[in-house]
């Protein structure tokens, strides 16, 4: 079994347009359209899971650049996911203590003027 990456695709492609696009090259096992979380829509790239790795490099030789709706097909074996790194929090918490403890920072706060 083969994973394929389908990029560039446009954001109207369904599910069935990318297994009609891949079946002549072969028996598709899955197809998916990776589509964004908010919206629904479509991100423009999804994956085609073949049977056979001899079908699927042909359909790779045979799609890849070929054009679809005006442009130009993407298509690769997929590489696995990798993990993404960083902070895994957004804003909101600081560390350290609270209130105004301004020791240890280059800028001390200024006595009122009064």
């Amino acid at each position: 079994m083969k994973k394929l990456y389908v990029g560039n695709l446009t954001f109207s492609t369904t599910e069935n347009d990318l297994r009609e696009m891949f079946a002549p090259y072969g028996a598709v096992e899955s197809v998916s359209l990776v589509t964004d979380r908010d919206t629904g829509r479509s991100r423009g790239f999804g994956f085609v899971e073949m049977t056979n790795d001899t079908e699927a490099a042909s359909a790779v030789s045979g799609l890849n650049g070929k054009d679809s709706g005006g442009r130009p097909l993407t298509v690769n074996e997929a590489r696995p996911k990798t993990e993404r790194s960083g902070g895994g929090s957004r804003g909101g918490s600081r560390s350290g203590g609270g209130g105004d403890d301004y020791r240890g920072h280059a800028r001390q706060p200024r006595e009122p003027r009064w």
